[in-house]
């Protein structure tokens, strides 16, 4: 995919100055703009490196969250639970994991109604691959440095918090 050119100018920032003229200040808009385009940046970037394995990072996401299970396998609602997404998603994730011999799926024997989704060797093979190389390229974030990332994680939890993707504890 070629990069497109670079503009002699912030374009955010433009807009943050015409929406100020037009309306009134709203940092909150020139905000949102910028966390959306690093957004579609980091999104390009990590898709990039993980391809190759024949993933997006919505299944990386996955197989990762497969890893961290004891023993490596999941309840496909528990799976939704911890990637904040929908069934149909999860399913639609796992389905293709499963086609590409990543992942295994097998009735839940606690809950007859279930499925558990299981990591395979190859799953954890191309996990610890694409993990690598994410590691390498700093999952984008090479601009920045431990605090600098410290820094954007602490910024956007109170946001995660108002959206009550977790009790906080503080």
């Amino acid at each position: 995919m070629p990069k497109p050119l670079s503009l002699p100018f912030d374009p955010i920032a433009r807009a943050d100055e015409l929406w100020t003229r037009r309306w009134g200040a709203a940092p909150s808009m020139a905000a949102i703009t910028s966390i959306m385009r690093a957004h579609q940046i980091l999104l390009a970037q990590v898709d990039a490196v993980v391809k190759p394995y024949g993933l997006t990072f919505a299944r990386y996401e996955a197989l990762v969250l497969l890893t961290f299970a004891q023993a490596g396998e999941l309840p496909m609602s528990k799976i939704g639970e911890r990637l904040m997404v929908h069934p149909t998603s999860v399913t639609n994730t796992v389905d293709r994991l499963q086609k590409s011999g990543l992942v295994a799926k097998r009735p839940n024997p606690n809950d007859g109604r279930g499925t558990l989704a299981s990591i395979t060797e190859k799953g954890r093979e191309v996990c610890d691959a694409a993990t690598r190389d994410l590691m390498d390229m700093d999952f984008g974030l090479g601009a920045y440095d431990a605090e600098g990332c410290a820094e954007i994680f602490a910024l956007l939890r109170p946001l995660r918090v108002a959206a009550e993707d977790f009790e906080a504890r503080e």
